[in-house]
């Protein structure tokens, strides 16, 4: 086995093994809580950009299979664990999860102390680092790597998690001779939230992030859905300024960084946390009704509670853990907005109602 390192932006330095692709990837270093699901994570757009730590000290036992990609490929920048299983069992498994990360690029180091690293990110928070696989660590390709782990940004994450054209996604059960249409937004959108929505027979037709509020109009939407995705939402201002014209016409809903473009839309601002919130076990309540959802989530900007005064916003669901904003609603307007992801079903059926939502307010202004 080849040997891999992990370096941070303070220069610390970690060795492990190599798994997947050889070569060095730089990106933002997280760390993920969920015990199972690591298919979906690898390949959810959200992470674009990022290099994932999973907490949970064994991964690949059950391979990867054809079902549970979120996307076509996988969008993060590296991958870091403790334990790996080169031989998976699973009825469904067509490839170990080290064939599936090299066959797709991506770089990955195994036999780490990822619980020490998860310690560090939560006292000092997510920090830029580099995954460096199957090449000798000289001085001079340390400081080389260092200084391309100081440069890193991510201003252009969404444009890379997004699609490049508008399409249209096809229920194959769709019966209904006259359906909703709905136009998603693709931040870096996952399938499932797709097959979700398509479960109500609606025309669903998605556009890139850079969609304009004409070219949104042209299509005739009955309503319009913001999709999750990396990065900073105040990156692409002319996106805002699309949604901001687009939700006072149609009924919204926004997931994820959808949240997040909403609050900023109507005045209201966003703030990066700590070390984020990524995991199948986030506690939500739901305000409203005073019912708590085990919910998952994958976010690193939360929206600013006391930026939403005046901007027509009420908060509907909090953090259980931080006390953090999950939820908004309009006051006047047929708009609603949750930070995790209703469609990943980590309770499992905890938060479905979520779309439910959505296909109601639709029927009531259609």
């Amino acid at each position: 086995m080849s040997h891999a390192y992990l370096l941070l932006k303070d220069d610390s330095l970690y060795e492990g093994e190599a798994i997947g692709a050889l070569g060095i990837s730089v990106g933002e270093v997280v760390f993920n809580t969920s015990m199972t699901g690591y298919q979906e994570i690898l390949t959810d757009p959200s992470y674009t950009g990022q290099i994932i730590n999973f907490t949970y000290p064994l991964l690949g036992n059950y391979g990867t299979n054809r079902e549970d990609l979120e996307s076509k490929k996988p969008y993060l920048r590296g991958l870091i664990l403790k334990e790996r299983e080169l031989l998976p069992s699973n009825f469904r498994s067509i490839s170990s999860l080290d064939n599936f990360l090299a066959r797709h690029g991506v770089i990955g180091i195994s036999n780490l102390d990822t619980r020490m690293l998860t310690r560090k990110i939560r006292n000092f928070g997510v920090l830029p680092g580099a995954i460096i696989s199957g090449k000798t660590l000289t001085p001079t390709l340390r400081s080389r790597v260092l200084t391309q782990i100081h440069a890193f940004s991510d201003a252009d994450v969404i444009r890379e998690a997004s699609c490049e054209a508008a399409y249209t996604y096809r229920s194959t059960n769709s019966n209904s001779k006259s359906p909703k249409r709905i136009v998603c937004y693709d931040f870096g959108i996952k399938t499932n939230i797709l097959r979700c929505l398509a479960r109500y027979d609606y025309d669903i037709r998605v556009v890139p992030h850079n969609a304009t509020y004409e070219d949104v109009v042209a299509l005739k939407p009955d309503g319009i859905f913001l999709s999750n995705g990396p990065g900073d939402a105040r990156s692409i201002p002319q996106t805002i300024a699309a949604i901001r014209e687009l939700a006072r016409y149609y009924p919204t809903f926004g997931i994820c960084l959808g949240q997040q473009l909403l609050a900023l839309a109507f005045g209201g601002d966003i703030y990066k946390l700590k070390f984020g919130h990524r995991g199948a076990n986030h506690p939500v309540k739901d305000l409203t009704t005073g019912t708590i959802q085990i919910t998952s989530q994958n976010h690193g900007y939360n929206v600013d509670r006391d930026s939403l005064l005046g901007t027509g916003f009420q908060v509907t669901h909090v953090n259980l853990n931080d006390g953090t904003v999950e939820g908004l609603q309009h006051e006047t307007l047929p708009i609603f907005s949750v930070q995790y992801h209703p469609e990943a079903s980590p309770g499992p059926q905890d938060s479905m109602y979520l779309f439910d939502r959505f296909h109601k307010m639709l029927a009531e202004r259609c």
